[in-house]
């Protein structure tokens, strides 16, 4: 009788941990090989994420050539992420942040996934990993050297394109992650996740979810910032939330770039510092002769949005994760600058 019960018991273990993710491979100094060996989905081509796995959407995202993105995040059982004013949650040790990036295969719905990053807090800090999705959409595997997807077919504004699309290499990712010399992750901060979205049992705003859930400690939301897509939002709000998006993660205090003395980070107040009449530190020929970051009304001697504009290696910016011109981002820019008048 009591070899019955133990067995049931045991069965009953085993159930209850077969869709668990699997904390000791997020906690491992040595990258699993497949991402599926995490556990993190239960329909990873889906993007059907495993129990105690949160999808969650930023109300102003980061452009990354056009794909799609689906970002979710797991925090370990009995721990809570803090809540700090400004800046990303504090995530304690052995949560995961995912992103898998994706295109459009046809206007009904169907899509190829090409990669998914993992950002995983280990007690030694966070790590970066990236898989790439295969042909047949079975596996992804990890690219510590980056990876091009050549001839990927994506849909803009209802018309077929192609694009060789880039995955980074982890140095590339350490680029725009790095603050203070350390990996942090860039999106998930109060102010972007102040809204509400569609969970599968219900209709919810994010962080009201997020602490219901336990995954966050009870504190009071910032205001959301504003979707620079957002045609009915303020044209300053559209534009701060793009630059801050976009670059602030790299041209802030302790960021990548924190030298150039040009912080875009949304709580900056200092007109030079955002790039009004500030000369550039060492952009050489990619000023192409321009002598300041912002000039007020006139975009078109303004080395911000020139590097914005261009695909030029030596001159474009951001330096990595992009191979198009975002021309909505450079429009939205372009205005702005005119209305500095």
């Amino acid at each position: 009788m009591e070899l019955k019960n133990l067995f049931f018991v045991l069965l009953f273990l085993f159930c209850l941990n077969s869709n668990a993710v699997n904390d000791e491979a997020i906690l491992s100094k040595k990258p699993e090989k497949k991402l599926s060996d995490y556990e993190l989905f239960d329909d990873a081509i889906a993007q059907i994420p495993a129990e105690n796995v949160y999808s969650y959407i930023l109300h102003s995202a980061l452009f990354s050539d056009y794909a799609d993105k689906h970002r979710f995040v797991y925090v370990p059982k009995g721990k809570k992420a803090k809540f700090i004013p400004n800046e990303v949650y504090e995530f304690p040790i052995g949560s995961a942040l995912v992103k898998t990036f994706s295109y459009p295969q046809a206007l009904n719905g169907g899509r190829m996934l090409l990669e998914t990053r993992l950002l995983l807090n280990q007690e030694s800090g966070w790590m970066a990993h990236t898989y790439v999705w295969n042909k047949d959409q079975s596996e992804a595997y990890l690219k510590v050297t980056g990876h091009t997807h050549e001839s990927m077919l994506y849909y803009l504004d209802g018309e077929k394109k192609y694009i060789d699309y880039r995955v980074p290499n982890q140095n590339q990712c350490k680029e725009c992650h790095l603050k203070n010399d350390v990996i942090m992750p860039i999106g998930p901060k109060s102010r972007n996740l102040n809204f509400s979205i569609q969970y599968k049992e219900k209709i919810a705003n994010q962080i009201s979810y997020w602490m219901k859930k336990n995954i966050v400690e009870t504190h009071i939301p910032l205001d959301l910032i504003a979707n620079w897509a957002d045609g009915t939002a303020p044209l300053n709000a559209k534009a701060r939330a793009y630059l801050d998006i976009n670059c602030g993660h790299c041209h802030m205090p302790g960021g990548s770039a924190d030298t150039t003395g040009l912080n875009l980070n949304l709580t900056e107040t200092n007109a030079m510092k955002l790039g009004i009449y500030k000369k550039p530190v060492a952009a050489g020929r990619a000023s192409e002769g321009m002598k300041f970051s912002i000039v007020p009304g006139k975009p078109n001697e303004s080395i911000l949005l020139h590097r914005m504009d261009s695909l030029d290696p030596g001159v474009m910016m951001p330096e990595s994760g992009r191979k198009l011109t975002h021309s909505e981002g450079v429009a939205l820019i372009n205005d702005w600058i005119i209305s500095l008048k």
